[in-house]
This record gives structure tokens, C-alpha cells and sequence, in this order.
């Protein structure tokens, strides 16, 4: 009796641990966005891209599909519904007129998440939200830094053969790899340090010049993990408008992301795409 006693508890708490976890495939674009299918309302079928960088949700003036039972008052829509697979979120809030990446018709971010742990697991094209910690077998903890929302993390960038330490807002909108700010840019004197691969430039109304220019970093260091040639972009010229550093989609799908439950650490192993050339902004 207490051998079929504790077989029927070692089932039940199985299936409480398989309760406790919530799947949400996605798929990975050419251009390393995250899309997600989701049904706004119970009416509007939308492609949202994942942006890590937010916590709410957008539409773009762009979009492809229609999201007429969006209600709108100052650009701002209160108390949505947005179904993603078999789970159905309550109360999110969208902004109007946000441009997203490629392929989507607006972007949601990580308020789906609140209060508990997610994996983004580019291995098999999914989201997995847990109740408890999950298993953290052979990944690497890393401090996670919170502000206005958004996560940062920090990384040793080597350049002629010296560390740089510098924070990272993680970005999975941004396409590319790094993108450094213009204080970072100048201050470690990038356009003569790093081999130029590409650059482009921009004129204003005010005829004021934007410069955009692609290197290549030969080392950034993450713990225990280091990346090697990454392209890395950053801004010359008369404009001083990229205040963060980015770690940017393409860096971001090179591994499997675990965040704690209260962000303040993120659990990271490289992913299968650690390896694959890197993507080229043209």
C-alpha cells in the first residue's frame, strides 16, 4: 500500500512540474527576429516580433495584417487580450505607431513573462515559462541589470589587446551584432582601432552628417564564454544619438537565455548557432 502510495506521489508531482511549464514556439527570421503568432482581442491575427527590450506591447504602421479591434486614445490601447498558443494573456497594453522589425506587424515584450522564470531556447524555436527554477545544468550565471524595464548585462570588450568593460542593453530588435554608443565609440577611439569593414552615411534636413560604420571586434568575453570577430557597429559624425550599448539579435540567438524570476540574474549556454557566420548590416 505505501509502495503504490508514493508511486501515485512521484506521478502527481510529475505532472504538477509538467503544469508548471508554458511553451510558446516561435520563429527566427533571416534577419534574427523572434516573430510570434498571437490572436489579439479573439479578432485580429498578428505577427508580433519579441522585443526583449521592452515590457508592453505594439502595432506598427507598417503591419501587414489588420488589427481593428485594437481601440486606440492617445496612441495608447488598455486591457487586450492576446492569446499565443493554448495560453491567453490578460490586461496588455499596446502603443500605437512603434516600428518593428521585419516580417512583423508589431512587437511584444517580456510583461507576458511577470513574475516568473523564461527561456528563450533558440535550440528549439521556443519560449518556456516555469513557476520554479528549471534545470540550470551547464549554464552560466551572469548579473542581470534593470532599468526603465529593460535588461542589461555586462561583457569585456578586447580591443588591441585590452579589456573593456561595458554594459549591454540586450536588444533583440537590432538585427546586427554590437552597436556600441557614441560615448563608447569615441572614448575608446574605435574608428582607428577596429578594422572598418563597411560604412554609411546620412544627411539630416539640417544638413547634419551620420556616419554608421561596421568593424570588427576581435574578442568579447562573457565569464567564461568568448566570441571572437564580431561585427560591431557604431555612429561618427555630427549627431550624438545612440546612448546604450546593444547586444543586439545576432549576438543574442548565439544562446540559450534563462531569467530569473525577480532579473536579477540571467542564465546563459551557448546556443547551436554559436558558431554561424555573422550577419552583415548592409
Amino acid at each position: 500500500m505505501y509502495q503504490k502510495f508514493s508511486c501515485l506521489a512521484v506521478v502527481l508531482l510529475s505532472l504538477n512540474h509538467f503544469k508548471a511549464q508554458e511553451k510558446i514556439p516561435f520563429r527566427l527570421t533571416k534577419h534574427n527576429n523572434i516573430i510570434v503568432k498571437t490572436l489579439v482581442n479573439d479578432k485580429d491575427s498578428l505577427h508580433l516580433m519579441f522585443q526583449i527590450a521592452m515590457e508592453d506591447a505594439s502595432i506598427s504602421p507598417e503591419r501587414i495584417r489588420k488589427a481593428d479591434h485594437i481601440t486606440f486614445k492617445d496612441e495608447i490601447s488598455d486591457g487586450n487580450t492576446v492569446k499565443i498558443a493554448n495560453k491567453k494573456y490578460e490586461n496588455i497594453r499596446f502603443f500605437d505607431n512603434e516600428f518593428t522589425g521585419h516580417e512583423a506587424d508589431g512587437k511584444i515584450g517580456t510583461g507576458i513573462f511577470k513574475d516568473q522564470y523564461f527561456k528563450i531556447d533558440y535550440d528549439n524555436n521556443q519560449f518556456v515559462s516555469y513557476d520554479k527554477e528549471p534545470d540550470l545544468k551547464d549554464y552560466q550565471p551572469m548579473n542581470l541589470y534593470v532599468k526603465n524595464g529593460q535588461f542589461y548585462i555586462v561583457a569585456d570588450n578586447v580591443i588591441e589587446d585590452k579589456q573593456q568593460e561595458a554594459y549591454f542593453l540586450l536588444q533583440s530588435g537590432y538585427s546586427g551584432g554590437l552597436l556600441y554608443s557614441n560615448e563608447f565609440a569615441e572614448a575608446n577611439n574605435l574608428n582607428e582601432k577596429l578594422k572598418i569593414t563597411g560604412e554609411k552615411s546620412m544627411k539630416n534636413s539640417a544638413g547634419q552628417i551620420i556616419t554608421t560604420k561596421q568593424g570588427v571586434l576581435p574578442f568579447l568575453k562573457l565569464g567564461n564564454i568568448v566570441l571572437k570577430n564580431l561585427t560591431a557597429g557604431f555612429f561618427t559624425g555630427d549627431l550624438k544619438t545612440q546612448h546604450a550599448n546593444y547586444f543586439a539579435a545576432d549576438v543574442m540567438r548565439r544562446f540559450n537565455w534563462i531569467f530569473d524570476k525577480d532579473r536579477k540574474v540571467v542564465y546563459i549556454k551557448p546556443s547551436k548557432y554559436f558558431n554561424e557566420p555573422y550577419y552583415k548590416i548592409n
